[in-house]
């Protein structure tokens, strides 16, 4: 039995001994790829630096991120991405982000700042986009849809700049993809937008309203996104599906998204929609259908409905200005005046809300007999102008050029004067107007 054990506890410190044989050897081609990788001398790092993710994969995180490194260097010295070298170092390159992903939760245990796998497969994907002899774009979207996914709630520009591409040049190969071309235009938007909202750091938020930015301009760009293709798109779809309300929402959202409330799938999505589940989108759309037919009253009465049912005041307020300019088109002045009134209740920077009223009162000022207190309109209309840039500075140059058409119509002093007004009066103007303002 002595015999038995002693010759167990032997073989055990044989282990012990092999395990810190290899460990000490790890650390010491460790030491030696990462002073290599360090002066750019990445042929003699890459040896030493493979080796150790071979014999110890959870030493030292940063013998990852080497060994990409001296591959992509490896790979960027060589031309023919069909040789034998370059496939090999490219097939490695791939292994060492799987082995990498497949690790991390080993180094997140001990790690203060945790990695995200599907960052790295988004990173894994942007380098199979560049590297693979013969890129697979089906395989590359497969990749980064999850990534996109994964890193929703702190998006990476990068991964979802190359989803959507690859999205995108899914469509150019296959017509059937389109749907899905826009539902991920619209999940990686909210990526965006939601990480803008949650973000108080401005800097960081100025990084993330460009990447949604760079996002709007490659959907706009895509070639499948003006409203006669998205017409030609969904008019069949939406009759197909009128009774699909999950298609139909869909549908809705992306016209009204691209800013196609005048086509006629949209009209028909929305009254489908309506019918099928009353929403506050869909009673706009309906709202819009009334409007472009004539039918002012029911246009208003849907668009009252759509104001009832929704409960976020940003939308409000645009339902409310949608409501009045079409009441503004169709001369019915002092209904418009209401809802635009209603749209900065809702929001009270609402610089285009106040744009609207001073076109508003600049488009009819008659009120009186007298010519020159009619041109008081003016005043009113100016004062609507200066509010909406003291609100809303992203207005000002549509305002002031409006300052400067209308200040060209005001009274003259001695007009007034005649009247029994000078500069700094108030001045109350009837109608359906209803305001005072002063003189100047």
């Amino acid at each position: 039995m002595r015999i038995k054990t002693f010759v167990a506890a032997m073989l055990l410190m044989g282990g012990a001994t092999g395990v810190y044989a290899q460990t000490e050897n790890c650390n010491k081609n460790t030491s030696i790829s990462s002073e290599a990788v360090k002066t750019g001398n990445f042929k003699d790092a890459y040896e030493p630096c493979m080796a150790v993710l071979k014999d110890c994969p959870t030493l030292r995180y940063f013998n990852y991120t080497n060994a990409m490194k001296i591959l992509r260097a490896f790979m960027d010295e060589i031309k023919d991405k069909n040789s034998a070298d370059y496939q090999k170092y490219f097939n490695e390159l791939m292994g060492v982000y799987d082995q990498e992903i497949k690790y991390l939760p080993d180094f997140n245990r001990t790690r203060k700042n945790k990695l995200n796998p599907a960052k790295e497969l988004g990173k894994k994907a942007i380098d199979y986009i560049k590297y693979a002899p013969n890129m697979d774009n089906n395989q590359a979207y497969t990749w980064l849809k999850e990534a996109a996914e994964g890193t929703a709630a702190d998006p990476d520009g990068a991964i979802l700049h190359h989803f959507l591409d690859a999205s995108m040049k899914k469509v150019k190969g296959d017509a059937a993809h389109t749907d899905q071309f826009f539902q991920d235009y619209i999940d990686a938007s909210k990526y965006a937008d939601d990480a803008i909202a949650a973000e108080p750091d401005e800097p960081k938020k100025r990084v993330l309203t460009q990447i949604k930015d760079n996002l709007v301009a490659m959907f706009i760009n895509s070639g499948v996104a003006d409203c006669e293709s998205l017409q030609n798109i969904y008019g069949p779809r939406v009759e197909e599906n009128k009774t699909d309300s999950v298609f139909l929402k869909k549908a809705v959202n992306i016209l009204k998204m691209m800013g196609c409330r005048e086509c006629e799938a949209y009209f028909n999505a929305s009254d489908y929609l309506y019918k099928i589940n009353p929403s506050a989108d869909a009673a706009v759309g309906v709202a819009m259908m009334q409007y472009k037919k004539g039918n002012f009253d029911a246009a208003v009465k849907y668009f009252d409905e759509a104001l009832s049912m929704e409960t976020d005041n940003a939308k409000k307020a645009e339902m409310a200005y949608a409501t009045s300019a079409a009441l503004f088109s169709a001369k019915k002045l002092g209904q418009a005046k209401s809802y635009c009134l209603k749209a900065i209740s809702f929001k009270e920077d609402y610089g285009e809300a106040y744009i609207l009223l001073a076109q508003m009162y600049a488009s009819n000022p008659h009120w009186n007999d007298e010519a020159a207190l009619n041109k008081c309109v003016y005043f009113v209309a100016i004062d609507k102008l200066q509010r909406a840039k003291s609100v809303d500075p992203s207005v000002t140059e549509k305002a002031n050029e409006l300052i400067s058409t209308y200040s060209r119509y005001t009274p003259q002093a001695k007009d007034l004067f005649m009247l029994g007004y000078k500069a700094g009066d108030r001045i109350s103007i009837g109608g359906w107007i209803g305001e005072s303002t002063t003189i100047r």
